[in-house]
């Protein structure tokens, strides 16, 4: 029986769940702490929500971070969002704790792998994961595996410039405030109720979406592009907004064959963690 826990290590919550025979048998959540004095307060908050869905079957730990990590040496730089978590040797500090293997990616890394492992893109080989929420993320599957690259930075498509800003600035929950000066939790609200302002910025927000597959499709040239994230979750908002911006793409063809889909995993972040141990 395959057992492993999937860690979701974010600037506001830790998720953990075990995950058993590709099913979520077990879950414990905590605050990230917002201002801990050191590196290990927050580790010790870490370390206590894995061992809450512990259990002797466990074979891996696969946790997803909001910054750059060293695959190879488990060392995670720079975290969103998590104060002191500049340079941490998260693989080992584990590793002596829970005495697994422990594996640690980027969180957009970990979503498109669990959409590979659990989701729509166990029937594509070449495809991209874009995690629209709080900010834009992407994790990049090629031959059925993460693209290999040097530094875990590859697919961070919401840094490239766009307008007088970078894309996530239009294209992520930011994007409300941003923009329209409204809470994106308010902005849903009034758009399901029929606002039209709320419509409308979801309208132009389907542009801005769709800005961002065509950066998707001239750099990787996916065969599908899947969406998660909380802003994802309202795609029937701005989803034909964001099809009939699409229509003058340079490459027609490449269009005609591209699949969009919006994730139905349930806990996707657990699920993506969880995976990298597969």
């Amino acid at each position: 029986m395959a057992v492993y826990i999937g860690v979701d290590l974010g600037g506001t919550n830790m998720r953990a769940g075990r995950v058993e025979n590709d099913r979520l048998v077990a879950q414990a959540n905590e605050r990230t702490p917002k201002a801990p004095k050191d590196t290990a307060e927050t580790i010790a908050v870490l370390e206590r929500v894995i061992g809450a869905v512990w259990s002797s079957e466990v074979a891996a730990i696969g946790i997803g971070v909001p910054g750059l990590v060293d695959r190879e040496k488990g060392i995670v730089y720079n975290l969103v969002h998590i104060p002191h978590w500049d340079v941490v040797p998260l693989g080992d500090i584990l590793r002596e704790r829970f005495s697994v293997p422990v594996f640690i990616d980027n969180d957009a890394n970990c979503f498109a792998l669990g959409e590979r492992v659990f989701g729509v893109g166990r029937s594509y080989e070449h495809f991209v994961g874009l995690t629209l929420g709080t900010g834009l993320g992407g994790g990049i599957v090629q031959q059925g595996r993460l693209l290999a690259d040097a530094n875990c930075g590859s697919g961070e498509f919401g840094m490239i410039p766009y307008r007088e800003e970078v894309l996530e600035y239009y294209c992520s929950g930011s994007y409300f405030k941003n923009v329209w000066g409204v809470d994106g939790k308010l902005m849903h609200e009034r758009a399901l109720a029929g606002d039209p302002e709320a419509l409308e910025a979801y309208r132009q927000l389907g542009e801005h979406v769709a800005a961002a597959v065509k950066i998707v499709m001239l750099a990787v040239d996916p065969e599908m592009i899947v969406f998660g994230g909380s802003v994802a979750a309202a795609h029937s908002l701005f989803e034909a907004s964001m099809w009939a911006s699409l229509q003058d793409f340079a490459y027609p063809n490449s269009l005609k064959r591209l699949r969009i889909f919006f994730s139905e995993l349930e806990n996707p972040a657990i699920f993506g963690a969880a995976s990298l141990c597969y």
